[in-house]
């Protein structure tokens, strides 16, 4: 007998959707900032643009989506915590929004470097790398592809509505 087809709630499915969305941007723009600013470890071509605005716009986008998806997590996400790479990705997301709301764009361009912030969004950039890696293939791995297709699904049962959402966030599994 087959296994029921796995459903994740539905503000869950969209929070996760725009995290998934915006962190690869927010990544690869934090690379091209690297590049084009940081020539200590990659010494490549730097890319035209003003990509320090673009990094910081992507995480002006991202930082009220993960604190939504943070205080899921922590209330009716709870339980999905327990997984330790669902934690990483997360900490590895508050981290890297927490150190890139402390720093200040002009550092990078002025080559100023050392400042512990941008130390710590570099840090954050490799957990959260290392995380999103680990947490796709736990996913994998205790689900197959049943649970991991059930983060992309668009229907919605009846009782999911967003005007459920609320209760949902209310509700601590």
């Amino acid at each position: 007998m087959g296994r029921a087809t796995p459903y994740q709630p539905s503000l869950l499915r969209l929070l996760h959707g725009v995290t998934a969305l915006l962190v690869p941007l927010a990544w690869l723009s934090g690379l091209v900032v690297l590049i084009n600013h940081d020539g200590r470890w990659v010494q490549l071509p730097a890319v035209p643009g003003d990509w320090i605005d673009v990094h910081g716009t992507i995480g002006v986008l991202l930082w009220p989506v993960a604190l939504l998806l943070a205080l899921y997590a922590f209330t009716a996400g709870r339980a999905r915590l327990r997984h330790p790479a669902n934690a990483a990705v997360l900490i590895g997301l508050l981290l890297a929004i927490g150190s890139g709301k402390l720093m200040d764009e002009d550092w990078l361009r002025s080559g100023e470097l050392e400042h512990w912030p941008y130390h710590l969004h570099l840090l954050a950039w490799l957990i959260i790398s290392g995380a999103v890696i680990w947490h796709v293939v736990d996913v994998v791995r205790r689900g197959g592809l049943p649970l991991a297709g059930s983060m992309v699904k668009l229907t919605v049962r009846d009782s999911d509505r967003p005007r459920h959402w609320p209760k949902q966030l209310l509700k601590r599994r």
